[in-house]
């Protein structure tokens, strides 16, 4: 399996490098900055698969960053763990109410940070424990390559396989063209974007026969989700 993106914004540098050694072991690539600002714009040009986000950075507040995130379509699902030596109640009320999936309070054990940043990406992700992904009445066994809509077979080919699965590991998150035709082709590709489109309008007539709701949403200047929200 590729490496996982982890955005960690912490402004204590020793740490940092503490939880940079950790993660990688564990097979996560580890983009890192003390700053909020800084953050916001990491998040929003490539968002990460997990961020680990500490309260006070300096730039625009933790808290505020969880916040702005949350408003934007691209990152609305990504799931946030906030970092922060304020272990009062209302704190951790706080944080969570802004959008934070998990609260960790310092100090923390690195060890059990690791399995806390895998059980929320477990919850996300059902691919990285299992060999079957759902969503809706979407069935993908990964093992053997079959999609099933409604208990029946669906034929698609390998690339919108891929593509269904990528919107299946990430389901209501906005993927925009560029991050699909990277995801799908790789970043040296010289494959224009309207490809993505055609590759979606495929993905979509294979799932939508006879009738059924069409469950990939296009989002405006953003692109394309998962999701059965139509707002």
């Amino acid at each position: 399996m590729a490496a996982l993106r982890l955005l960690l914004v912490e402004d204590d540098d020793a740490l940092a490098e503490l939880l940079k050694w950790h993660f990688s072991k564990q097979n996560f690539e580890v983009v890192h900055t003390r700053d909020g600002d800084e953050a916001l714009l990491l998040a929003r040009e490539n968002p990460p698969d997990i961020m680990l986000l500490d309260w006070m950075v300096e730039g625009t507040s933790g808290i505020e960053v969880c916040r702005q995130l949350r408003r934007y379509p691209e990152t609305a699902n990504l799931p946030i763990i906030m970092l922060t030596a304020r272990g009062e109640e209302d704190d951790r009320i706080r944080g969570l109410e802004t959008g934070a999936d998990d609260y960790v309070t310092k100090p923390f054990s690195p060890r059990e940070l690791v399995a806390r940043v895998l059980a929320v990406l477990r919850r996300i992700r059902p691919a990285l424990s299992k060999e079957q992904l759902t969503y809706n009445d979407i069935e993908m066994d990964l093992v053997s390559h079959r999609v099933k809509r409604a208990g029946t077979n669906v034929s698609i080919g390998p690339t919108e396989f891929r593509l269904l699965r990528h919107l299946m590991e990430y389901p209501r998150r906005v993927f925009s063209r560029e991050k699909l035709l990277d995801y799908i082709w790789g970043q040296d590709s010289d494959i224009e974007l309207r490809t993505v489109d055609v590759h979606i309008r495929r993905l979509r007539k294979a799932l939508n026969r006879d009738g059924l709701p069409d469950l990939i949403r296009t989002v405006r200047s953003a692109g394309y989700a998962l999701d059965t929200d139509e707002e």
